[in-house]
C-alpha cells in the first residue's frame, strides 16, 4: 500500500507520462532534484506503485560504497543475472567481471556500459520495464557511469528511468543532459495534511512551531518530535532528523543493531547476503523485528531497505569501531564462500586496521584476475590496496597501477589526482616515468599537449640510462604530443635529445621532427621521412602505433592503406567494446571517407565520434571532428553549418584544426563563387609560419589566384604541390597537380586530358569532378561543345552523388552554356537518411543482425531496429534482401566513383 502523496501532482503527473511513454514502446528519463527528506524517495515508491504490471528494477546509492565499482549496477541488476547469457559474450564476460561474478574477465567500462544497454533491452521486450535510482549523488562512479551510457542511447525501447539526487550533494547526472524536475517544500495545506498521518496527533498549540519548523520537508514535517520546547539556535531540519533517527537506533536491542549494521555496511541489500553475514555474529532473522516494528528498516522483493538514508547514517555513528569491522570480517566471509573475489577482497580491506599487506594484497589479486588492469574497478582495487600498504615505494606502485587503470577506464580526472598521489611515494626514476606517461596521457587528452610534451621530455631524460629503451619510447610520445601542439621548437629539441642521449628509437624521433617541420614548410622533404617511420613500425601490433601508421599513410595520400588501418582499429575497438580506442579512431576513419567520397560514411563516422568523444572527454579528437563535418558541408554548400562547425577550431589560433576549418571555409567561398573571399583567407593561412595540414589547400589557393585573376599569386602553391604530388607518387595527386598546372597555363588540353586519365585510376571522386568541371568549362570556352558536354556529365553526375549543390550548379550553368537543358537533380534515397539511419542501414545490407548492429554502433537491437523500421519507407524497401540490393546499386555519395 503507497502513501497518498500531498501536494506532488506536478511531479506525479510527469512520472505517469513517462511510464505511459515507455508502455507504447519509447524511453524517457528524469532527474528528481531535492534537498534531503523532501520525497524524492516516496516519489520514486510511487513511481512503482503507478508501474503495474511493469518490470521494475531499482538501485541506491551508499554512501559507504560509493568507493566500490559497480556495487550501485548490482543491486540493480543482481536478479537478472541469469539472463546474461542472453548477451554477447563480450558483454557478457564484461558485465560478470563487473558484478564479480567472473574472474578473468575484462570490466572495460564501455563494454559495461553497452551490456547494460543491452541487458536492459532485452528485458524491455518482454514487458516494459522502469529503473529507479535512489540517492543517485551516492552512486559508485563505475555504476553511474554504465548507467548514463545506457541512458543516453536509449530510444525505442519500452524504457523508463527516474533518478532522484540530492540539490547539495555534486552528482555525476548533474551535467547528463537529462530532463530534470526540482521536487520543492510542499504548500501550507499541503503539508498539515501531511502532519495529520503522523501516528500521534498533533495539539494545535503545537502545529504552527512544526510546520515553520518543517518549512514544508515532508520527512521533517512526519519526524521532527514534538517537544514544545524554544529553540533560540535553530539547528538544521537535517541536523534534527538525524538526532531522531540516531535516538531510535539506541533504543533497540543490542543484537538488532548487530543486525542492522550489517545490513548498512553491505555491498548488496541482498537479505540471503546480509542475514548469512549476521548468522556469523550470532543474529537470527527475528532480531529483524523491532527495527520493522520502529519502520527503520523493511524487506521488499528479498531487499532489505532502509527507511531513508539517514538511518544509515546513524547506525554507522553509534556503531562501535569493533562491532563495524566484525560485520565487514562477516560480510567477506560470506563474498568468499559465494566464489565473489572482489566483494570479498573489499570487504577484507574495510576490516584492516593500518597496514596490512595481506588485505592488499587480496585486492591486488582481485584487480588482476577480475579485471585484466583495465577497468575502474581494476583501479579501485589498486587505490585501496595502496591504502594498506607500509612500505612506500610498493604503495606508489600501486598508486600508479590504479593511475593507469583509471585513463584506460577513461576516468581522465581521477587518473591525474591517482597519478600526482603515487608521485609523493616514488623515488625511482624509473616508475616516475610511468607516473609521467599517465599525467601526459591526460594532459594530451585534455588538449593540453604542451605540458604533456615537458613531462615526457624530462621522465625521458630522468631515465634514459637506466632504461634506454623506455626513454626512446618517451621521447617519441613527447614528439607526438608537440606535434599536436604544433611547436616545432620543442620537436626539434626532442629529436635532438634523442640523438645526444643515444636512445635506439632516435632515428624514428628526427624522422617525425623532419616530418612536421617539412609539412609546415609545405615541402615534399616530408615524404622520405613519413616512409621511414611506416617502414619501421610496420608489423606493429600496438593501437597507438597502428594509428600513427594510418595518419601517416594520409600524409602520404595512400587513402586506401589509411582507411584499411583506420577501418580494421575501428573493428577491433567495436569488437572490444572500447569507446576511447574508437574516438581515436573515428578521425581518421572519417577523413578518409570524406576524402575518397564516401560522404555519408564519413557523417556518420564524424558524428559518431563526436558523441563518444563528449562521453571520454577526449576534446582533441572532438576538434578535428567538427572539421570533417565542416568540408562536408561546405561540399553541399550549407554555410550556417559550415561557419558553426568552424568557429572553435577558427578562434583557436595556428594548428591543424585551424588549417582544416580555413580549408573548409575556403572550399565553401569558391563553391559560392566568393573566389575574393578564399583567396584572402588562404593566402593568410598560407603565409603563416605554422602551415600542418594546408598541403590539401594548394590547389584551393591556385584555382581562386586564377579566378581573382592573379595566377602569379598561385604559381608557388602550384609548384610546391607539384613537387609534392611527384615524390608520393598517387595518381590522383599528380592530377590535380597537373590541374593546377593547366589553370595557370591557360591553354592546356592535354593537362586536363592527363589529369582526368589519371584520377580515373582511384582517388577523390570530389577532385576528379572538379577537374573534369574545369576542363569542361575549358573545352566550352575553345568551342569544342561535343566534347565539354562529355566531361561536364561526368562532373555533374559525381557531383550529384555528393549532394555538391554548388558544384551542381556551375556544372549545370556550363552545360545550358554549352547548349544543354538539365534535368535538377535526384539526391537519392539512401542520401535522405539520418547518420545513425545511415550507419545502421550499411551494416544491416551486410547481414548483420540487429544485435550484431548495436554492439557495434553502441546501441541496443531495438533502437536498431527502430533506425530500420524508420529507413525503410525512406527507401522504398520492405526487407533486408531488398536492402542489400538497394545499397549495392544506389548512386549514393558512399559510392566509390571513379575506382
Amino acid at each position: 500500500m503507497v502513501s497518498v502523496l500531498h501536494g506532488r501532482m506536478e511531479e506525479i503527473t510527469r512520472t505517469a507520462a513517462l511510464l505511459d511513454q515507455a508502455r507504447s514502446g519509447r524511453s524517457g528519463a528524469l532527474v528528481l532534484r531535492g534537498e534531503a527528506g523532501i520525497g524524492k524517495s516516496a516519489l520514486l515508491d510511487h513511481a512503482a506503485h503507478l508501474a503495474g504490471d511493469m518490470r521494475v528494477l531499482r538501485t541506491d546509492g551508499i554512501e559507504s560504497e560509493a568507493g566500490f565499482p559497480y556495487a550501485g549496477l548490482h543491486l540493480l541488476l543482481g536478479r537478472e543475472t541469469d539472463r546474461l547469457d542472453a548477451l554477447p559474450v563480450p558483454q557478457a564476460r564484461a558485465l560478470r567481471a563487473a558484478l564479480g561474478q567472473e574472474a578473468g574477465g575484462d570490466a572495460n567500462g564501455f563494454l559495461v556500459g553497452l551490456a547494460v544497454l543491452t541487458l536492459l533491452a532485452e528485458l524491455a521486450e518482454e514487458r516494459p520495464l522502469l529503473c529507479l535510482v535512489d540517492d543517485a549523488h551516492w552512486l559508485d562512479a563505475a555504476s553511474a557511469e554504465a548507467l548514463l551510457f545506457a541512458v543516453r542511447r536509449l530510444d525505442a525501447e519500452a524504457i523508463a528511468v527516474v533518478v532522484a539526487v540530492r540539490a547539495d550533494e555534486p552528482s555525476p547526472f548533474d551535467q547528463a543532459g537529462l530532463p530534470e524536475l526540482p521536487v520543492g517544500p510542499l504548500g501550507e495545506a499541503a503539508a498539515a495534511a501531511l502532519v495529520g498521518q503522523r501516528p500521534e496527533p498533533v495539539p494545535g498549540y503545537l502545529l504552527s512551531d512544526l510546520l515553520t519548523e518543517a518549512q514544508g520537508n515532508p520527512l521533517a514535517l512526519l519526524e521532527l518530535p514534538l517537544d514544545g520546547e524554544p529553540r533560540r539556535v535553530p539547528s538544521s531540519r537535517y541536523q534534527r532528523l538525524h538526532q531522531v533517527f540516531a535516538e531510535r537506533v539506541r533504543r533497540l536491542p543490542e543484537a538488532t543493531r548487530r543486525l542492522l549494521g550489517v545490513v548498512a555496511d553491505a555491498s548488496t541489500a541482498d537479505a540471503a547476503v546480509v542475514l548469512a553475514a549476521a548468522e556469523r555474529l550470532g543474529c537470527t532473522r527475528g532480531d529483524l523485528a523491532p527495527a520493522e516494528q520502529a519502520q527503520l528498516v523493511r524487506l521488499v522483493d528479498g531487499r532489505l531497505v532502509f527507511r531513508h538514508p539517514l538511518v544509515r547514517t546513524a547506525l554507522r555513528e553509534t556503531a562501535e569501531a569493533g562491532i563495524r569491522m566484525a560485520a565487514h570480517e562477516a560480510l567477506a566471509a560470506v563474498y568468499a564462500a559465494r566464489g565473489d573475489v572482489c566483494s570479498y577482497a573489499w570487504h577484507r580491506s574495510v576490516s584492516a586496521v593500518g597496514p596490512d599487506e595481506d588485505a592488499a594484497a587480496a585486492l591486488e589479486t582481485a584487480a588482476r584476475s577480475g579485471s585484466s588492469r583495465v577497468s575502474a574497478v581494476a583501479s579501485a582495487m589498486y587505490e585501496r590496496a595502496a591504502a594498506l600498504t607500509a612500505d612506500r615505494a610498493r604503495r606508489g606502485q600501486r598508486l600508479t597501477v590504479a593511475a593507469e587503470a583509471a585513463a584506460d577506464a577513461g576516468q581522465l580526472d581521477r587518473a591525474a589526482a591517482l597519478a600526482d598521489q603515487a608521485a609523493d611515494y616514488v623515488a625511482d626514476p624509473v616508475q616516475l616515468a610511468d607516473i609521467a606517461l599517465v599525467r601526459a596521457t591526460v594532459l594530451d587528452s585534455r588538449d593540453r599537449p604542451k605540458e604533456a610534451h615537458r613531462l615526457l621530455s624530462d621522465a625521458a631524460v630522468a631515465v634514459a640510462s637506466l632504461d634506454p629503451r623506455r626513454a626512446g619510447h618517451l621521447l617519441f610520445r613527447a614528439g607526438r604530443a608537440a606535434a599536436h601542439a604544433d611547436d616545432l621548437g620543442a620537436l626539434d629539441r626532442t629529436a635532438a635529445r634523442a640523438e645526444e642521449l643515444g636512445v635506439p628509437s632516435a632515428h624514428l624521433v628526427t624522422a617525425l621532427s623532419r616530418v612536421i617541420a617539412a609539412q609546415h614548410a609545405l615541402s615534399d622533404a616530408s615524404v622520405a621521412p613519413l616512409r621511414v617511420l611506416v617502414e619501421a613500425t610496420t608489423g606493429c601490433a600496438q593501437h597507438l602505433e597502428l594509428l600513427d601508421i594510418g595518419w601517416w599513410h594520409l600524409m602520404l595520400a595512400d587513402l586506401d592503406d589509411a582507411h584499411d588501418v583506420a577501418a580494421r582499429l575501428a573493428d577491433t575497438a567495436r569488437q572490444q567494446g572500447a569507446a576511447g580506442l574508437l574516438a581515436s579512431v573515428l578521425p581518421l576513419l572519417a577523413r578518409t571517407q570524406l576524402m575518397s567520397g564516401r560522404h555519408d560514411d564519413a557523417e556518420a563516422s564524424a558524428t559518431e565520434g563526436l558523441r563518444i568523444a563528449a562521453d571520454t572527454g577526449q576534446r582533441r579528437h572532438a576538434v578535428y571532428l567538427n572539421t570533417v563535418l565542416a568540408a562536408l558541408a561546405a561540399v553541399t554548400g550549407d554555410e550556417e553549418r559550415c561557419v558553426e562547425l568552424t568557429a572553435e577550431p577558427v578562434t583557436r589560433g595556428v594548428t591543424p584544426g585551424n588549417v582544416h576549418a580555413a580549408g573548409a571555409l575556403s572550399l565553401l567561398d569558391l563553391g559560392l563563387g566568393r573566389y575574393e573571399s578564399a583567396f584572402a583567407r588562404l593566402s593568410g593561412v598560407l603565409a603563416a609560419p605554422r602551415r600542418g595540414g594546408a598541403m590539401a589547400s594548394l590547389p584551393d589557393l591556385v584555382e581562386a589566384a586564377v579566378r581573382v585573376d592573379r595566377p602569379a599569386d598561385g604559381l608557388p602553391a602550384a609548384r610546391r604541390y607539384a613537387e609534392w604530388a611527384a615524390h608520393v607518387r598517387q595518381p590522383w595527386t599528380r592530377a590535380v597537380a597537373l590541374r593546377c598546372q593547366a589553370l595557370l597555363d591557360g591553354n592546356a588540353d592535354d593537362q586536363y586530358a592527363q589529369a582526368v586519365a589519371l584520377h580515373r585510376q582511384g582517388g577523390p571522386p570530389f577532385e576528379r569532378a572538379r577537374t573534369e568541371l574545369l576542363h569542361g568549362e575549358w573545352l566550352r570556352r575553345a568551342r569544342r561543345i561535343t566534347e565539354a558536354r562529355i566531361v561536364l556529365h561526368s562532373a555533374l553526375e559525381i557531383f550529384d552523388r555528393l549532394q555538391a549543390r554548388p558544384w551542381s550548379a556551375r556544372a549545370r550553368a556550363e552545360l545550358r552554356a554549352a547548349g544543354e537543358s538539365v534535368r535538377a537533380a535526384d539526391t537519392g534515397a539512401v542520401q535522405r537518411l539520418t547518420p545513425q539511419e545511415h550507419q545502421v542501414v550499411q551494416l544491416a545490407a551486410r547481414g548483420l543482425s540487429n544485435r550484431e548492429i548495436g554492439a557495434q554502433l553502441f546501441l541496443s537491437p531495438r533502437t536498431v531496429g527502430y533506425h530500420l523500421y524508420k529507413a525503410y519507407p525512406k527507401l522504398g524497401v520492405g526487407s533486408r534482401s531488398e536492402l542489400a540490393s538497394l545499397v549495392a546499386d544506389q548512386p549514393d555519395r558512399s559510392a566509390r566513383v571513379g575506382a
